[in-house]
């Protein structure tokens, strides 16, 4: 049963898991700069982890023989959906992002706006009430929004325009993120989780497989150097499979605010690393928009 302590072996899972995650950003900003594009690189990701992910469902189906792989015909729209939303059109917004306006507004604008969206749709959606401070904590996420914006269009080298228009494409990621959190709710109460993300890594890859094509960007896997390939298998197998079973192993033994409350340090692991690794940094504009992010998404999922 989850509870509301954690242990030290969990937390430093926690922290593997956030380190993954959050440093996933700027292998993602290294690879680019190598020439892959994003849609090449989400694309091999996800093949690679979908691959992954069935070997893990059969390896469990032959462990356990009543292990369900399958799911009912009437669900797959919403596995279809799920992975489209969680992975093929998520995936290519956020490498589009990072491509155009950096690993470290990208963290801050996905991870942090995520939880925002997720609780204004539910009380659109679901008619969950929002306290006072709940919409406090949004006027204040807002502003620091565009105090991130502003901060990183000020300090931007180069083209202005492709800045404003990859962290314009950044925001179409949380909202990306709720719709696939929400409508997932009813998936995740009917079948196993590792499961449901096993089909939304699959179903999600194969639906780039089209848009590579169309790019003409696939038959760089037969191309690629050590180095890219090293990016590729680091995105999906510890972002992807290893990182799924971490979160679950932990949220099986530990209450979902407690292992969500990580997250949030997941942008500063990965200024850490964009400032280590690919010379990025960050105006004070822009760290103090972050930390009124953060504040604003303390309020708001503060029940």
């Amino acid at each position: 049963m989850a509870t509301g302590t954690i242990s030290p072996s969990n937390v430093v899972l926690m922290v593997c898991l956030i380190t993954f995650w959050g440093s996933s950003f700027v292998v993602v900003k290294a690879t680019l700069r190598e020439g892959l594009t994003p849609i090449a690189i989400a694309t091999l990701r996800f093949i690679v982890a979908g691959c992954l992910f069935a070997g893990a469902l059969v390896l469990n189906k032959s462990r356990n023989p009543r292990y369900a792989i399958l799911v009912e015909r009437e669900d797959f729209p919403r596995f279809l959906l799920l992975g489209l939303t969680g992975v093929t059109f998520f995936f290519v917004a956020q490498y589009t992002g990072i491509e155009l306006a950096g690993a470290s507004i990208a963290a801050i604008l996905v991870c942090l706006l995520s939880p925002i969206l997720i609780s204004i749709f539910s009380a659109w959606i679901f008619k969950e009430y929002l306290m006072e401070k709940n919409i406090i904590g949004i006027v204040i996420a807002a502003l620091g929004t565009f105090a991130v914006i502003l901060g990183g269009a000020l300090d931007v080298k180069g083209n202005p325009t492709n800045f404003l228009v990859g962290t314009s494409v950044l925001l179409l990621t949380p909202l990306l993120w709720a719709v696939y959190t929400l409508a997932g709710k009813g998936i995740l109460a009917k079948y196993n989780p590792f499961l449901v993300v096993a089909y939304v890594n699959i179903l999600g890859g194969l639906c780039l497989v089209p848009f590579s094509l169309l790019e003409g960007s696939l038959h760089e896997a037969f191309t690629m150097n050590i180095s890219e390939w090293s990016a590729i298998l680091y995105l999906a197998v510890t972002c992807s499979l290893l990182g799924y079973f971490i979160w679950f192993h932990v949220m099986s033994q530990v209450k979902a605010v407690v292992t969500s409350s990580f997250m949030f340090a997941e942008p500063v692991i990965t200024v850490l690393f964009a400032t280590a690794f690919v010379n990025e940094h960050i105006t004070m504009l822009t760290a103090a928009g972050g930390v009124a992010v953060f504040a604003g998404v303390c309020l708001i999922t503060r029940r």
